[in-house]
């Protein structure tokens, strides 16, 4: 890239701008109109990515001043490793700006802080008709294999 790429914490007085990335994230998965988040969980993911107490992070990519891509990652304890783990739960990258290597320096980031508070791995998930997403994916990490379920409590 000819501009300058900066990969760096989010801060309070970028919800402006990290909002239409959040947006656009929740729609890639179909979370948009009348299926969209309530406005309520946008609040609370806000507060918390904001709040030191909480083990939930966010980085930002911002290129020649403008966010063009988010990282939201948490740490938590695992049953196999006991220094821990880092999920990378959300990643994102302005659509028009995708193949210019914003997403693999969001994730170098990620497993660069991941590392920095102990963390012995970093995984993510993804939908498997993410072939874009799984493009990088497979450059940067190693698909293990495992299927994920899920069910709301």
């Amino acid at each position: 890239m000819s501009s300058t790429l900066l990969i760096r914490p989010l801060t309070a007085s970028d919800l402006a701008a990290w909002r239409p990335l959040w947006d656009g994230y929740n729609a890639f998965y179909g979370l948009e109109g009348v299926t969209a988040l309530p406005e309520e969980r946008t609040r609370i993911l806000w507060e918390r990515l904001l709040d030191e107490r909480v083990p939930m992070h966010a980085l930002v990519a911002e290129l020649d001043g403008e966010l063009v891509g988010l990282s939201h990652f948490l740490f938590h304890l695992s049953t196999t490793r006991p220094a821990g783990v880092c999920y990378l739960q959300d990643l994102f990258t302005a659509p028009a700006l995708r193949g210019k290597g914003i997403g693999r320096a969001l994730i170098e980031a990620t497993a660069a802080a991941a590392k920095a508070q102990g963390s012995e791995r970093l995984y993510w998930q993804t939908h498997e008709t993410n072939a874009t997403g799984r493009a990088l994916y497979d450059r940067v990490a190693e698909f293990k294999g495992f299927i994920v379920y899920g069910r709301d409590v």
